[in-house]
């Protein structure tokens, strides 16, 4: 696959005063129809980084490259259009009177064909499982019911890219896991590249690599079985241990011999049936 991101040296401090930078020579990239996550404390630069490939802040030295394009003050309009971005607080992305007003503002904007909006409207709508709410007024609508709308606006659009900035941390577990399982399923239909800042476990899991940013730069790049495996010290990168994790230590504990290689919950279930039929 080829790098649809690469970000490469990237500096950036909110103020000229500031003696610190929040982002410190930051380099990685992103590979087409990739989910990459990206993990750390508050403050350590998960934000500002994805508002810096956005173009909603401006490095102060690095480069940024989108699709082949180095991004510049001359096209960030340009491509802002390959990238559909959710944020955290879903109201603060509402205009439109109606769900289905809403999620048509942006490819008004645009100058989409009034059939050809009214067929993307109609599928984002679908692909969200909102299609029924299409009249109802966003302000009536759960967290949950917000943020797939704020999905299905980013959606209409046809991005390659979506950015989530802790789209699902106001959620209960059930709307989170709801809200992750429709991402992966708009990823899977559409080889959307994806770009999650979360603190959440089944996100994380989701995803085919996690950044883990620490006081401005990257700490490490891995995959999520190679992140979990890192046990407690996960708690000191802002998450906690999987309950799997927890399991397979305790089990080890005990003398069960489950080894330090992370499992799912289902791989888990699968390897203690094992043993179980072997005694």
């Amino acid at each position: 696959m080829t790098n649809i991101i690469e970000v490469n040296n990237l500096a950036f401090k909110y103020e000229e005063s500031q003696d610190f930078y929040t982002l410190d020579k930051v380099s990685f990239h992103v590979k087409r129809g990739e989910w990459l996550s990206i993990i750390g404390h508050n403050g350590s630069g998960k934000s500002t980084t994805v508002r810096l490939i956005d173009g909603l802040l401006e490095a102060e030295s690095g480069q940024i490259i989108i699709d082949g394009q180095v991004l510049t003050e001359d096209n960030v309009w340009e491509m802002r259009h390959k990238i559909g971005m959710v944020f955290q607080n879903p109201d603060n992305q509402f205009v439109g009177a109606t769900v289905e007003d809403d999620v048509a503002f942006g490819l008004e904007n645009k100058g989409i064909p009034l059939s050809e909006m009214k067929e993307r409207v109609a599928d984002a709508l679908e692909l969200v499982g909102m299609s029924t709410f299409k009249d109802r007024e966003p302000a009536r609508l759960s967290g949950g019911q917000k943020q797939r709308v704020a999905i299905a606006g980013a959606v209409a659009m046809r991005p390659d890219i979506i950015i989530l900035d802790e789209a699902t941390s106001m959620l209960d577990p059930e709307g989170r896991l709801e809200l992750i399982n429709t991402i992966k399923t708009i990823r899977d239909q559409y080889n959307l590249t994806v770009i999650s800042i979360t603190h959440d476990l089944d996100e994380v899991a989701l995803s085919d690599r996690v950044l883990v940013m620490k006081s401005g730069q990257v700490e490490s790049s891995s995959t999520p079985s190679e992140l979990f495996a890192r046990g407690n010290e996960l708690m000191t990168l802002g998450l906690d241990v999987p309950f799997s994790m927890r399991l397979m230590q305790e089990l080890n504990q005990a003398g069960l011999k489950m080894g330090d290689v992370y499992l799912t919950e289902k791989e888990l279930e699968k390897e203690l049936w094992k043993f179980i039929s072997s005694m």
